[in-house]
């Protein structure tokens, strides 16, 4: 453990560098965060330059769960964005869409053809061929109620 007790200012800014680096490989943004960390230990090593490795590492910690802590209040407060909000979503990409029943909902539950896809809804019981909206998404089956023309 000696090489600990010899590490630099400039060892921090390169780790930190390194996992900035990296987040742009990775998904989420938490290695940006642990960077933005490291690169802080480098600068309080530089002006402070005999502080212990403990010491150097509890920073390290210390603003890692900082940055993280402050990046989540952020988000909450400023939430990003997005112009596909249902990208990874799928089923709720139908909601509003009106559909043919391929199969009749008998109990509750019965199957609608949407482009290649058989579906599953779930809805009030329909004959087959009854067009119905989807009204929303439960895991896998869609909720439907039959259209008002």
């Amino acid at each position: 453990m000696s090489w600990l007790s010899q590490i630099d200012y400039w060892h921090w800014l390169v780790l930190g560098i390194l996992l900035v680096v990296l987040e742009v490989f990775s998904p989420g943004v938490y290695f940006m965060w642990l960077g933005v960390a490291a690169i802080l230990v480098g600068g309080v090593l530089y002006w402070l330059p005999d502080l212990g490795w403990q010491t150097q590492l509890v920073l390290f910690a210390v603003f890692s769960v900082v940055s993280i802590a402050l990046l989540r209040v952020f988000l909450q407060r400023h939430p990003i964005e997005s112009d596909e909000p249902t990208l990874n979503r799928r089923g709720e990409q139908y909601v509003g869409r009106i559909l043919t029943l391929s199969d009749p909902i008998e109990n509750g539950v019965g199957r609608v053809k949407v482009d290649d896809t058989l579906w599953r809804v779930e809805g009030p019981d329909c004959p087959a061929g009854t067009r119905v909206r989807v009204v929303g998404v439960d895991g896998v089956a869609f909720r439907v109620e039959p259209e008002n023309d």
